[in-house]
């Protein structure tokens, strides 16, 4: 057994080969495991998360943001907000970070085989989104219609907007954005209003549909009435639960809800199981 399998709180070595700004304040890190060997043999599921961390500041949690189809590398992204995140937004191309993990559960692409699929998201909660996104565009012929509802509070605050132009002219994906009232320019083409409403305009069809639902925890909260209101089973409804978290091997506690350990037995859940967990979460 080598350190790594034995120190389950050594980190990779990782360096950062490309930095993309998305937005004011938030970053995208790809990263290439130092190690060539740890890199071939690393493998993760879409859904998964890690701890990514500045040495000498600490780490912080986020989802892993490209595809497992996409090898070689892995992407983070993350908005400049506290102690960790800062440290991160300042290193640069070249520099060297840790990451530890997968961890976590994992959407259940497989089971998904054959059916449509609906992606709601608002603001920097399109990471988690973004995995899930590339790996059913990438294996495309295993699913039917895939839709995806994207919203920010303005066009500037909108992630990934190159990916944006890139799935809207695809013509397998319709992609409907929104903006906030107000965070629209002169020449926004997009909608305006916010995701919960955007959506219930767009009443895409619930028959044989998954939906995956990301975002800050009011938008969730007025999105699931909507998507129950068309037609969709709390059981076909999945969301990831990732703000709580802070270990990410069920030692310290901070992400326990009920009876569950976040990072642990989720971070993804079907609304059926958040039905049974206390309203805390």
């Amino acid at each position: 057994m080598d350190e790594k399998s034995e120190n389950i709180y050594l980190p990779h070595l990782m360096v950062i080969e490309k930095i993309t700004k998305e937005a004011p304040g938030v970053k995208t890190f790809r990263l290439r495991f130092k190690d060539e060997k740890e890199g071939e043999d690393f493998q993760f599921i879409a859904g998964q998360f890690g701890e990514y961390s500045a040495f000498g500041e600490g780490e912080s949690t986020f989802c892993i943001a490209s595809s497992p189809t996409r090898k070689g590398y892995i992407e983070c992204t993350f908005r400049q907000a506290g102690r960790v995140t800062t440290g991160l937004s300042k290193l640069e191309e070249g520099d060297t970070m840790g990451f530890r993990g997968p961890f976590g559960n994992t959407f259940p692409l497989d089971e998904w085989k054959g059916k449509n699929l609906l992606f709601v998201a608002g603001g920097i909660a399109l990471p988690p989104m973004r995995c899930v996104i590339w790996n059913a565009l990438d294996t495309r012929e295993n699913f039917k219609d895939i839709t995806i509802v994207y919203g920010a509070k303005s066009v500037n605050d909108l992630v990934y907007k190159e990916e944006l132009k890139e799935w809207g002219s695809r013509p397998d994906v319709k992609l409907v954005t929104t903006v906030d009232p107000g965070g629209e320019t002169p020449d926004w083409k997009g909608e305006v209003g916010f995701v919960p409403s955007v959506l219930e305009a767009a009443s895409p069809n619930s028959e044989d549909t998954i939906a995956i639902v990301c975002g800050p925890p009011v938008m969730i909260k007025f999105t699931f009435p909507v998507l129950e209101k068309l037609g969709f089973k709390d059981e076909n409804i999945y969301t990831t639960l990732e703000n709580r978290m802070k270990c990410g091997v069920g030692k310290c506690g901070r992400c326990n809800v009920g009876k569950l350990y976040v990072c642990k037995d989720g971070p993804v859940f079907t609304k059926a199981e958040l039905n049974d967990l206390p309203p805390e979460y």
